[in-house]
């Protein structure tokens, strides 16, 4: 089974829920686009009429390697469209605000297998249903955990057992599957001299890491200063991973608490495997989604009853408490506050069985299906691969 054997086999559509009028000072577009990100085209957007990022506004990220069409506002934007490689930009009229992540409901996507036997791809077609009757976990998918390296450590989980050492070392050093050549010969060099700051500094070239050896080789010991001058944004990154990451222990466990054996698969993700609920009656459904899971956070209460139990237990498999999540030593990074639904539903769901085009003699398989914003559509087809197996 293949997944993306070109771009046009994983398509997202925003759905707005606001309409351009002709009055307003926000130029409101439509933007498609081929196997480009999202920041990548706003700064191609950018240089093609001179403009400041800051005026352009959009609702979300979408994938690179995709086609895909959203939506966005241009402050006082030209009133023409841009049609370059890769990317369609076409004026709808104006609004009298910004466009921001308010204003879509979810997204339409379409994803075509490829590779498949007809048997199989006749499966994936079946298994789409029966997971739009069970719904989706809301899982934070591999895309948060980025920044976690061979190892599986989380950067943040070293900094709250006061390791500061560690932290600094799984954010400058870990090897990551993700890092190009140049990085992974940076973080060999530190490796090799960590502790010996100068020969460090001497081994690295001009970098973000460079400057923060440089910090180290006046504070050879100051590995909680040296961390707080790294980038902001990796930072908050390291923390929110592992956040996230805890809060689907949570929702694993609770899925545990209300399924049998046989309801749940397990689905592999890049950090550890999750179980995925199957063959729900409609009374055991409702109780899973009920749940409004909080994100763990000292700044929140521990939820009451079995959801609290749960999130104590995940907890405690680190060595935490729910009182342990908050972020000491730094001031411009926390853990966010707030909950996620448990089961993501899905609609309008439709499938098609096609000839492949690319293999010949084996079968694709069309799906079509929408889901809320910030829901990941990987996680229903990792959902989708596993219960057709290995005979795909």
């Amino acid at each position: 089974m293949k997944l993306k054997r070109q771009p046009e086999d994983f398509q997202v559509e925003e759905l707005p829920i606001v309409a351009a009028t002709d009055r307003g000072r926000y130029t409101f577009y439509r933007l498609s686009k081929t196997d480009l990100g999202t920041i990548e085209a706003v700064e191609a957007i950018c240089r093609r009429w001179n403009i400041p990022g800051g005026r352009v506004a959009y609702g979300g990220l979408k994938d690179r390697h995709a086609v895909t069409v959203q939506y966005l506002t241009i402050f006082d934007g030209p009133a023409h469209a841009i049609h370059q490689p890769n990317l369609d930009l076409e004026p709808l009229g104006k609004l009298e605000r910004a466009y921001g992540p308010q204003d879509f409901s979810g997204n339409r996507f379409v994803v075509v297998l490829r590779d498949m036997t007809a048997g199989a791809a006749a499966e994936a077609g079946r298994q789409l249903v029966a997971a739009s009757n069970d719904g989706v976990p809301n899982y934070f998918d591999d895309q948060r955990f980025g920044s976690v390296g061979y190892s599986g450590e989380f950067i943040a989980h070293a900094w709250l057992q006061g390791d500061y050492e560690k932290a600094l070392r799984l954010a400058l050093a870990e090897p990551n599957a993700f890092d190009r050549s140049e990085t992974k010969a940076r973080k060999a060099a530190l490796r090799t001299h960590w502790g010996n700051w100068p020969e460090a500094k001497a081994a690295l070239d001009r970098s973000s890491e460079r400057s923060l050896v440089t910090y180290l080789v006046d504070h050879p010991t100051d590995f909680a200063g040296a961390f707080s001058r790294h980038k902001r944004e990796l930072r908050g990154l390291y923390f929110s991973a592992f956040q996230s990451w805890l809060w689907n222990l949570i929702l694993a466990g609770w899925i545990e608490r209300n399924t049998t054996p046989e309801q749940r698969v397990l689905v592999d993700l890049k950090v550890g495997a999750l179980p995925f609920p199957v063959g729900l009656d409609p009374d055991q459904r409702r109780l899973i989604d009920e749940a409004e899971l909080l994100l763990p956070s000292s700044r929140t209460p521990l939820p009451d009853g079995p959801l609290g139990e749960i999130a104590a237990d995940v907890l405690a498999a680190f060595g935490l408490t729910w009182a342990d999540m908050r972020v000491k030593k730094l001031k411009d990074v926390f853990f966010s506050k707030g909950s996620r639904r448990a089961l993501i539903p899905l609609d309008d769901v439709r499938s098609e069985v096609l000839d492949d085009s690319f293999e010949r003699g084996k079968k694709a398989v069309r799906l079509e299906f929408t889901l809320p914003k910030g829901a990941y559509a990987t996680m229903l087809v990792k959902r989708l691969t596993e219960a057709v197996g290995a005979d795909a």
